[in-house]
């Protein structure tokens, strides 16, 4: 090869050299946002699951609390005998 042809060569690979470090920085920019991202859902999903579980609990409570109300209106119905 010619020192032109060299000088070309080499020219080439150092900017082929300067865009694969540029690439690789945008690489790893993005993946440490979409973990950053991807942290953010999983917290945002277990705040809602332990929202349904509270409500969960909350519909059994006030279950049963009907429940017991059902039971004595039923006991002062027979007593009074309006059934």
């Amino acid at each position: 090869m010619t020192d032109g042809t060299s000088s070309l060569v080499l020219e080439h690979l150092r900017a082929l050299r300067s865009e694969l470090r540029d690439l690789r920085h945008d690489t790893r920019s993005g993946v440490d946002e979409l973990k950053a991202r991807m942290s953010s859902l999983e917290a945002a999903f277990l705040t809602v699951k332990r929202e349904i579980v509270h409500g969960d609990e909350t519909d059994a409570r006030l279950q049963a609390v009907i429940d017991r109300l059902a039971q004595r209106i039923e006991r002062i119905e027979r007593r009074l005998e309006l059934s």
